[in-house]
């Protein structure tokens, strides 16, 4: 059998990506899109019908919904078969997670059980903690938590300041503590804690049962949003956990919480998506129906550019998570081949695609933001009315850019992983932009671009690459160690990856599809990407020249300016009329059809 070209994290920006070493989502096989299609079918016979009684808080209810949700084996489909689980693979589980992404509260019910409070014990479990807690976690039986938050520290995770003392007899952790913003803390039976053990300078991690004692909760939180989602306060008053019960190394803690959001940022991506495609449904539907000057509001340009627009935006995003998540379950399977076990394999699989479960999390997050505004807009004064859906989805789709990390830290996260793979000789980005440094000293190239829209959405993409470099380049190389404290330089160069990855993502996906179907088919996915390619290329430029009239000065600036310039260029497109030809396909269609 012959090995596969694993791609590593981080490359996308120095190597050039071939259309068959990505997964589309239209390669989806028939168990796949069933797994999917009972993840549908689960949300309109069982959410839908009780948003308003899940908003209220109806006593009961959700952990109701969640034992439903358990029956139907919705809580274990990446869950190991030992343990009660159906053993998919990463991508199935993200194709799920997309799903129920589209159901409110009850998606961040059920995400933060089998994501940030079933993992960690599954990943760093001891055997006998897995036996013990993962299988009555898949059925439901018992729901999860995860306590990481303080009062005092939210990015600054590490500076908790909740202890752990050991007992005189040595058998167990006396915890106490403060905790805030806990999800699922009003019905969760198990709670991932993490605390420092006497003066421990990192935090360690602790399965804690609510049965021990000493666990009491504050009133469930007032939000703005996701109203239906149990968030407290948890205490910790004296809490006996046996010894037994520390989860992972001592001073572990801190390691466990980083990698656990790794997976919760690229999870909370899919979901992203699966909340975009069902607002433009809806947001279709009502177009078609609702009737001004005598006749359906699809029918006017200023609505067909927002349906347009969400479609394409929403298009490229998916292309970009299912691109990632094909890579990490790659990586997954090349380190189990090469005798790593599979939890372990797991996370190391995700870690090193740390970088872009940042941009995939900023990005999905600001396009649903983007998707329910437009939502709400295009409904009118219905779309401010809470009779009518748009109202709901715009006030959860704010805490998607605050949770996993907020958007702000991710930006920064983005730059500085990558820095470190540099320097690590993980990746060889100094190479690439000294190479990129030569070429602005060079004589342009004015050799006529060809009509291929591939080869010419290759070209523009390699140029954007070329473009980060050239900024990350130079903002490494002048700043230095100062880097780390000029953020605002650092979300611009962020901002300028985030944009090339998914542009590169769009184009790969639908090059894919071209070489597997009939080109006459996919006139609506070129628009899609070149649209996405045309709107990338002035805000990678803004992006750029914002960073670079920050640092540099004089004729260097000029120059660089200059190249910029040139790898933002783009050959004259008639933009309004791609947007039309999207937005009808839609409108035919009465909903998201890509």
């Amino acid at each position: 059998m012959e090995k596969k070209d694993v791609t590593k994290g981080g490359e996308f920006l120095i190597k050039e990506t071939k259309p068959e070493n990505v997964f589309i989502p239209e390669e989806f096989d028939e168990e796949q899109l069933m797994i999917a299609q009972s993840c549908h079918d689960f949300i309109a016979q069982e959410i839908d019908p009780n948003l308003d009684r899940i908003d209220s808080m109806e006593e009961g209810l959700t952990p109701s919904l969640l034992d439903k949700a358990g029956e139907l084996g919705l809580l274990s489909i990446t869950i190991p078969e030992e343990y009660g689980g159906f053993g998919k693979n990463f991508v199935t589980g993200m194709l799920s997670t997309e799903v129920i992404g589209g159901s409110h509260s009850f998606a961040v019910s059920l995400s933060a059980h089998t994501g940030i409070g079933t993992l960690p014990i599954l990943y760093y479990g001891t055997k006998e903690q897995r036996e013990k807690y993962v299988p009555k976690l898949a059925s439901g039986e018992w729901k999860a938590s995860y306590c990481l938050t303080e009062p005092g520290s939210g990015s600054d995770a590490n500076s908790g300041k909740t202890k752990a003392v050991l007992s005189a007899d040595g058998k167990h952790y006396i915890i106490n503590g403060q905790k805030m913003w806990i999800t699922n803390a009003g019905f969760a039976d198990v709670f991932t804690v993490f605390a420092k053990i006497d003066d421990d300078e990192n935090l360690s991690a602790f399965i804690v049962e609510k049965s021990f004692g000493g666990v009491e909760l504050n009133p469930e939180e007032k939000k703005m949003g996701i109203k239906g989602s149990s968030t407290r306060q948890v205490f910790f008053n004296d809490c006996k956990v046996p010894v037994e019960n520390l989860l992972g190394e001592r001073q572990g803690g801190f390691k466990i919480a980083l990698n656990i959001l790794n997976i919760g940022r690229i999870k909370l991506a899919g979901a992203a998506i699966g909340g975009s495609k069902r607002v433009i449904n809806k947001a279709v539907n009502y177009a078609n129906e609702r009737q001004q000057f005598g006749r359906p509001i699809s029918k006017y340009g200023a609505i067909r550019h927002k349906l347009a627009q969400q479609a394409v935006m929403t298009y490229s995003s998916n292309a970009a998570v299912y691109r990632c998540s094909q890579n990490i379950e790659d990586a997954i399977e090349s380190l189990v081949q090469g005798g790593m076990d599979k939890e372990a394999a797991t996370l190391e699989g995700i870690r090193q695609f740390a970088a872009e479960a940042a941009i995939l999390k900023v990005h999905a997050s600001e396009v649903l933001d983007y998707v329910v505004d437009e939502g709400v807009q295009i409904y009118g004064g219905m779309g401010y009315s809470a009779e009518a859906p748009m109202e709901r989805a715009y006030r959860d789709a704010r805490i998607n850019r605050i949770f996993e990390g907020t958007n702000e830290i991710n930006r920064m996260l983005i730059v500085d992983t990558l820095l470190k793979k540099a320097m690590k000789g993980e990746l060889d980005l100094m190479t690439a932009a000294q190479s990129v440094a030569s070429e602005l000293m060079g004589i342009p190239d004015f050799d006529e671009p060809g009509t291929d829209p591939f080869e010419l959405a290759h070209e523009q993409v390699k140029k954007f690459k070329k473009a980060v470099l050239m900024v990350a380049g130079s903002a490494a190389q002048k700043l230095m160690m100062q880097l780390a404290k000029e953020q605002e330089i650092l979300m611009n160069i962020s901002d300028m990856i985030i944009e090339t990855y998914v542009a590169e993502s769009v184009l790969l996906r639908v090059e894919k599809l071209a070489k597997s179907e009939n080109k006459g088919k996919l006139t609506e996915q070129i628009d899609i990407m070149n649209v996405y390619l045309y709107d990338a290329a002035d805000k990678i430029s803004k992006y750029g020249k914002d960073a670079l009239n920050s640092f540099v000065e004089g004729d260097e600036l000029r120059m660089m300016l200059m190249g910029l310039k040139r790898f933002t260029k783009q050959q004259p497109y008639n933009i309004k009329e791609a947007r039309q030809r999207i937005a009808g396909h839609i409108i035919a269609e009465g909903k998201y059809c890509y």
